[in-house]
């Protein structure tokens, strides 16, 4: 799978995703209230998944993993922190507990349980190293770049698996090529084929806002065999990102869906940044795009047995920093970004 971005500074550094220099901390959606029947509980910690770490705890409590409430899953392979719960007759156990990988930060009361996606997104912090002079220069200005014009909300590596392959798995589940009697892995192969398809179409979004850089309208529907009329209305947007008549818009960062017509309006909300289009996560009860952005969409839309959903396709990172160790040859860098987004787009719309 090809994925563009909107850059061609083909920078080259070193990341390593470690504990030692990558770092991940949720941000809440909301305060914890200090009073209640829950225990939320800051944690930290490295060499773990969330599940991992939730199967420790469980066992240390003597109590069922469904027990304990979280809000995302985090990288096993940095140092992150995050806030799980339990009720709170199980204090005085949680005392108890010690392990190596595991560090309890906070322990505060709450009146209920935290739930799956109850963050507001996450705190970045990662070090970059092998940055000598100019590639540090290039570094500055891809993340001038990305202040100004946001990046793309593509799935991460992490949903395709150490060869990059397990989309195939799950397209074969579909065509009953292949039978998978374990339920939760033949959803994640198949939400696996769903991202592959979600990512695809975001790569031909960019090409066609790439392509009306250069070109204009008709010569780009020309380029990429699109009916005529299917891109009015975009060469004049000042967005890199190009909407389509049609597009299904979210208000961001959360939000109503609506269908974006009249263009110009939107473009210029886009550009404030108080609403995002989406793209198609395909699969049963969702919203599809409608007029010309359907006519892309539909190229990557397909019959899937799950929950489909609309996901926003361009997103922007806040709350960017950065600093520069010249004699270690390190540039760290630290950034916010919503629910669900993936640091390595940053990473990978900085190298090009």
């Amino acid at each position: 799978m090809k994925l563009l971005y909107p850059l061609s500074i083909q920078n080259d550094f070193v990341f390593n995703s470690s504990p030692r220099d990558f770092t991940v901390e949720e941000i809440p959606l909301y305060e914890f209230s200090g009073e209640g029947e829950h225990l939320v509980i800051k944690i930290r910690k490295k060499e773990l998944t969330t599940w991992d770490m939730i199967a420790i705890i469980a066992n240390h409590l003597g109590i069922k993993h469904s027990e304990i409430g979280y809000a995302g899953l985090k990288d096993k392979n940095a140092m992150t922190i995050q806030h799980v719960s339990i009720l709170a007759k199980y204090e005085d156990r949680l005392k108890e507990l010690k392990h190596d990988n595991i560090k309890i930060l906070e322990v505060t009361r709450h009146n209920n349980k935290i739930r799956v996606g109850h963050l507001k997104g996450n705190r970045f912090e990662m070090r970059l190293k092998k940055v000598l002079g100019v590639q540090k220069d290039k570094l500055d200005s891809g993340l001038e770049w990305i202040k100004q014009n946001g990046l793309p909300n593509y799935f991460g590596n992490q949903r395709f698996g150490t060869d990059g392959t397990n989309w195939e798995d799950g397209k074969k589940i579909i065509e009953k090529k292949l039978k998978i009697n374990d339920r939760k892995l033949r959803e994640f192969l198949v939400g696996s084929y769903q991202s592959y398809l979600f990512n695809n179409w975001l790569a031909k979004r960019i090409e066609i806002s790439l392509l009306l850089q250069k070109y204009s309208e008709t010569e780009s529907e020309s380029v990429l065999s699109l009916p005529t009329g299917t891109l009015e209305g975009t060469k004049e947007q000042s967005n890199f990102f190009k909407l389509l008549r049609g597009d299904v818009m979210m208000h961001y960062p959360y939000g109503r869906l609506f269908d974006a017509e009249d263009l110009a309006n939107e473009a210029s909300r886009f550009a404030q940044r108080d609403i995002s289009p989406t793209g198609l996560v395909p699969g049963m009860k969702t919203t599809r795009a409608s007029s010309n952005a359907g006519v892309i969409e539909s190229a990557y839309d397909e019959s899937i047995p799950l929950q489909g959903a609309r996901r926003y396709a361009w997103i922007w990172a806040t709350e960017i920093t950065k600093r520069y160790i010249p004699e270690k040859a390190h540039y760290e860098l630290g950034f916010i970004l919503p629910k669900g987004c993936y640091a390595t787009n940053v990473l990978d719309v900085l190298r090009g």
